[in-house]
């Protein structure tokens, strides 16, 4: 295996894994506790240091380590243990397409991207791994040998099955525009500018903006050139890992705790893990399609290194941009995260038929209207160009 595949594999498991899931966990409990106007987790200690609370992630760990990793009597135990397994592993591996700087090329070397795996459909890798997940939840329902565990477990396939549907759809808007299911090139795309009044010219309806009118530009980032695709994938995102107002497949008021009734100890963990790193990839994945990926508004690569190799040296210059580049795509990936979780604690948990009918009555259609109404302004504006 090339050395720069093993490094950026190392770089997303020491980020996502080792360090953004175990601090969301804290991040969950001190946002709520700041909308609900509390304090949050502040107790576990180390000779007295909290750190702001930080600690109660490594105290969450040490506990369900310890704990007593319990299996009910008639449940089948190797789809019991191997439940956990599958939910998990797809979560870590779905960072893989996800591209987190430009590509970058020092003198005497090969270009290189910051991306594990630069695949041509990175995004239906991406649905593919999500959908694999959700075995995950089924067979810890099934496996657990609980009435109680089976209801979550057909919940969370119906609601799989449903929004995979949805999400599909809600995004195809995003590749008529960018005309691209790679990731890299989908990002590429997004680190420049449009005019927003430059309907006007390319309709003819004047022959030349005014001066200022020509400088009001916009990045071309997939939430401003699709909006409603936004709105529509992130809610069926959230609804695929299941995250509240979305949680019926686990709802405590209804059947108790789920899929994931039976299970304590490491393999709850595991869920309980795989939970919070979906949110990490969510979060890298709105950022790629919809946030200009690693991207800096009005400032461009190449406009970056013009600036700067002059000044710093092309080697240098290409670090700088770099470390730029990494630092706006993680500022906009916990930008999501924010966002994720004011959903999470501002909104309550749907009733299952409200689930499905956001997706099918909802979703669906409005899905398929924005494919309509995009495939007409494309065509209108490759009309107008000619």
């Amino acid at each position: 295996m090339p050395i720069d595949v093993v490094l950026k594999t190392l770089f997303i498991v020491l980020v996502v894994v080792a360090a953004f899931a175990p601090v969301i966990t804290w991040v969950e409990r001190k946002q709520s506790a700041v909308m609900q106007d509390r304090i949050g987790a502040n107790r576990a200690d180390i000779g007295g240091i909290t750190i702001l609370g930080l600690l109660h992630p490594l105290a969450d760990v040490l506990k369900l380590i310890t704990k007593e990793d319990f299996v009910p009597e008639g449940a089948n135990r190797f789809l019991h243990a191997l439940a956990p397994v599958i939910a998990a592993i797809p979560a870590i591996i779905g960072f893989a397409v996800i591209p987190y700087g430009a590509t970058y090329q020092f003198p005497g070397y090969a270009p290189f991207t910051l991306v594990a795996a630069d695949i041509d459909w990175g995004v239906l890798y991406i649905f593919a791994i999500g959908s694999i997940a959700t075995y995950g939840s089924v067979l810890a329902g099934w496996a657990s040998n609980n009435n109680w565990a089976m209801l979550g477990s057909l919940r969370a396939s119906a609601q799989m099955i449903s929004y995979e549907v949805t999400m599909g759809l809600s995004i195809v808007g995003v590749f008529m525009v960018f005309q691209t299911l790679k990731l890299t090139t989908m990002a590429e795309a997004q680190d420049t500018t449009f005019r927003i009044f430059g309907f006007l010219e390319t309709f003819g309806m004047v022959r030349h903006l005014p001066g200022w009118l020509s400088w009001v530009k916009l990045p071309f980032w997939g939430v401003f050139v699709q909006p409603l695709g936004f709105i529509m994938f992130l809610s069926c995102i959230m609804a695929e890992n299941k995250r509240p107002p979305f949680d019926t497949p686990e709802g405590e008021s209804e059947i108790i705790a789920g899929y994931h009734m039976e299970y304590s100890g490491m393999r709850f963990g595991l869920f309980y893990m795989s939970e919070f790193i979906e949110v990490v990839v969510i979060g890298g994945l709105m950022t790629a399609i919809f946030l200009g990926g690693w991207s800096i508004p009005y400032f461009s690569k190449d406009a970056i290194l013009g600036a700067l190799t002059p000044v710093a040296g092309s080697v240098l210059a290409t670090v700088l941009c770099m470390v730029a580049h990494v630092a706006t795509f993680l500022l906009k990936v916990v930008i999501m995260i924010w966002l994720q979780m004011q959903i999470r604690w501002t909104l309550p948990r749907f009733r299952y038929d409200q689930v499905m009918d956001l997706c099918w009555k909802i979703i669906l259609p409005l899905s398929l209207a924005n494919i309509f109404v995009t495939g007409a302004v494309i065509l209108l504006v490759q009309g107008a160009g000619k």
